[in-house]
C-alpha cells in the first residue's frame, strides 16, 4: 500500500516534511485538550473523531521519542482514532505508538491495527505481535489488511483467518473487525457477499474514486445500508490526486468528509500538517450536492483511465508482505 516514505495523505504536502519534526525541540508542550467533530462508527456504538492519525507516517519519523510526542499531540488536539499495522516499517510504528499509549493516552483513543493472515495460526502469531508492540491487552479494531489480490476473500474464508477473527473478539483481545483496500470494489463486493457481519471497512474515498473502479458508488453504499462503519483513504492519493492541478487540497478533504463516512486516515508526520489538518476538521461543514457535482464534473477527463489513483490501476502501492503472500516480485 505504500512505496516510499514521502507519500502522505495529508491535506497539505508540508516541504519541510519529516525534517521539520527532526527540527522541533525533543518534547514539545501539549497544548490545550479540544475535541474534534465526532462520527458513529457503523452499528459498533462507538463514536470516533472524523480525522484519524495514520500508523505508517508515524514511523518515518526516525526520532523515536519526537514520533512518540507527535503522537500525544495529535491525541492532545483531540485525535481519537489511531491507524497502524503489523507490517509498517517491521512493526517500528506500532512500537512508537504503543509507547506513546502509555501514561494515560490509551484511555484516550480508539486504537485501529491491521493484518495480513490468510491462515489461522499467521492471523493469530500477527495478532499476538501487534498486541506486544503495542503494549495493550484489547485492540479495538483489528482489520484484515490490503484486501487487493482476487484470491483474498477466498483465503481469509476458507483458510481459517475469519475463524482466527472470531477467536480473537471471543477471547476479548480485540473488540470489532473489518477489512481494508484499494485496488478493486469487486473485491469488497466478494468480501461483502460472505454474510458476515463486518464491523468496518476502510477504502479509497476521493474526488477521482466516482469516475474509475468507485468505492463511493459501489461499496460505499452497501455499507451505508448494513450499518458497517465507513473509513476513508487515499483522500489525495499520496499526493496523485492534486497532481491533475483541477481541485485544491481544502476542497478534496472537504469532498470526502461530506461522504458516509465515520472518519479519515491521515499520513501526517509533522506539526504544521497535523495542525491544518486538525483545523481543517473542526472547521468542517458539508459540501453542498451542486458544488459536489461540479467537482466531479471537473476530474472526470482526469480520472476515467485511473492515472490519479496508481493504488487502484497498478500495482505500486501494494506492501511487500501482501507481495510476498501472493507471489509477486
Amino acid at each position: 500500500m505504500r512505496t516510499n516514505t514521502t507519500r502522505r495523505e495529508f491535506i497539505w504536502q508540508g516541504v519541510a516534511g519529516v525534517s521539520a519534526v527532526a527540527a522541533a525541540p525533543r518534547l514539545w508542550a501539549a497544548p490545550a485538550s479540544h475535541e474534534l467533530p465526532k462520527r458513529p462508527l457503523g452499528k459498533t456504538g462507538v463514536q470516533v473523531s472524523i480525522l484519524g492519525l495514520g500508523g505508517y507516517h508515524l514511523g518515518t519519523i526516525q526520532d523515536d521519542q519526537q514520533a512518540i510526542d507527535f503522537a500525544r499531540e495529535a491525541i492532545d488536539l483531540g485525535v481519537t482514532f489511531l491507524d497502524n499495522a503489523w507490517e509498517y516499517h517491521d512493526g517500528r510504528s506500532e512500537d512508537l505508538m504503543g509507547r506513546a499509549l502509555q501514561d494515560g493516552y490509551r484511555e484516550k483513543v480508539f486504537l485501529m491495527t491491521k493484518h495480513h493472515g490468510r491462515e489461522r495460526k499467521v492471523a493469530m502469531q500477527h495478532l499476538e505481535d501487534s498486541l506486544k508492540r503495542l503494549r495493550v491487552d484489547v485492540i479495538d479494531l483489528w482489520q484484515f489488511h490490503e484486501v487487493v489480490y482476487k484470491a483474498d476473500p477466498r483465503m481469509i474464508f476458507e483458510l481459517g483467518a475469519i475463524e482466527a477473527a472470531e477467536e480473537a473478539r471471543q477471547q476479548g483481545k480485540v473488540r470489532f473487525i473489518g477489512f481494508t483496500g484499494h485496488k478493486d470494489p469487486d473485491i469488497f463486493k466478494e468480501m461483502l457477499s460472505r454474510g458476515y457481519s463486518w464491523d468496518t471497512v476502510q477504502m479509497p474515498i476521493n474526488v477521482m474514486d466516482p469516475h474509475y473502479r468507485s468505492f463511493i458508488r459501489e461499496i460505499l453504499p452497501i455499507l451505508t445500508q448494513r450499518q458497517i462503519g465507513a473509513i476513508a483513504m487515499k483522500t489525495l492519493g499520496g499526493g496523485h490526486v492534486l497532481q491533475a492541478n483541477v481541485v485544491a487540497p481544502e476542497e478534496a478533504l472537504r469532498f470526502s468528509w461530506s461522504q458516509p463516512v465515520a472518519t479519515l486516515i491521515s499520513g501526517m508526520s509533522d506539526r504544521e500538517t497535523l495542525h491544518k489538518n486538525v483545523e481543517l476538521a473542526r472547521n468542517f461543514s458539508p459540501m453542498p450536492e451542486d458544488q459536489q457535482a461540479t467537482l466531479l464534473e471537473k476530474t472526470k477527463e482526469f480520472a476515467i483511465v485511473g492515472k490519479y489513483e496508481p493504488f487502484k490501476s497498478t500495482n505500486s502501492f501494494d506492501g511487500p508482505v501482501g507481495r510476498k503472500l501472493h507471489g509477486i516480485a
